[in-house]
């Protein structure tokens, strides 16, 4: 009850915040803006399924979201990946749309059509600003999937409000173990400054192919190079979970991991997923980077099937 108070008490203040930060941007330009939006179209129209698409005002910004497949079909919740748009990421998982109703949001402070004040990635913020979501929609519980800092939103809300939760799918999962910093600083954020400073294709192909084990779609490529090039990106990471914080979620969890993954490798996140997650059901290894290739995603997806028809 403490918690919730807190919320309503804090929700107020959060709208007045919101206001505030409405002037806020992410956008480098006006003109990088246009484009990234640009993208975000151009894959909707790519989408081989029906959707609709919804504005809900919430006490920590105004948040645009997905919403498909059959009205009657248990609800599930993707979450994006962090910078990069909504579509790309919710394309991975698009079978489900098949026989779930999926609801998939533009998170706040990321590319998309949400609001562009950041949230905070180490308190309840994004917990409290799932519940406003559900609460919109008059879901009391539900399914979760999230890809790379998706899986961390659904670890606050796995923390914070652990009965919301009634299965969760971590797919190379941020909030749980970090890869090496030496790596990323070498496959990442220097070809990054680089890129920056010399415009080269090539600097970008090597941070993508680091990304994905030379496996990015051409799509994506281009995508991802314009959001550097135009987008203030989101530096902090969702807070790294400890096993204390999890101590009442039970959900029955499965994490999809890749053995080439430079952010959140398996090797790193095997260990302490077993000990933080009290209900891991099983921890699903791919020989992939952080993007999977279309061949993984079927393999992921099958994964993804078995396991929601066992748990929900």
């Amino acid at each position: 009850m403490e918690f919730y108070a807190k919320i309503n008490y804090e929700s107020r203040f959060n709208k007045i915040r919101g206001a505030i930060m409405g002037t806020e941007t992410i956008f480098k330009s006006d003109e990088g803006k246009r484009i990234i939006t640009e993208h975000y179209e151009n894959y909707l129209e790519s989408f081989p399924f029906d959707f609709d698409r919804k504005y809900v005002e919430t006490s920590y910004g105004t948040t645009h979201i997905l919403v498909a497949g059959p009205l009657e079909g248990k609800p599930i919740f993707i979450f994006q990946g962090g910078n990069c748009i909504n579509p790309m990421t919710f394309s991975w998982f698009s079978l489900l749309t098949e026989k779930y109703r999926i609801y998939a949001p533009d998170t706040i402070g990321h590319p998309g059509f949400s609001g562009q004040n950041r949230m905070s990635v180490k308190d309840h913020s994004f917990a409290a600003w799932t519940k406003e979501l559900m609460d919109f929609f008059k879901i009391k519980s539900c399914a979760f999937i999230g890809p790379s800092y998706g899986a961390g939103i659904i670890l606050r809300l796995a923390t914070f409000m652990p009965k919301k939760i009634d299965c969760a799918i971590l797919v190379a999962p941020a909030g749980i173990k970090l890869g090496s910093k030496f790596t990323m600083i070498k496959d990442i954020l220097l070809p990054l400054i680089l890129l920056n400073i010399t415009s080269s294709e090539k600097y970008l192909h090597k941070i993508t192919s680091n990304m994905s084990d030379n496996k990015m779609k051409e799509i994506d490529i281009t995508i991802i190079g314009d959001i550097f090039k135009y987008l203030k990106l989101e530096q902090k990471m969702p807070k790294l979970t400890k096993k204390e914080e999890l101590t009442n979620y039970n959900a029955p969890t499965l994490i999809i991991a890749g053995k080439k993954d430079i952010f959140f490798p398996e090797k790193r996140l095997i260990k302490t997923a077993r000990k933080i997650i009290p209900n891991l059901i099983s921890f699903k290894t791919y020989d992939m980077g952080h993007f999977p290739s279309d061949d993984h995603l079927i393999e992921i997806n099958n994964d993804i099937k078995t396991f929601l028809e066992a748990f929900y």
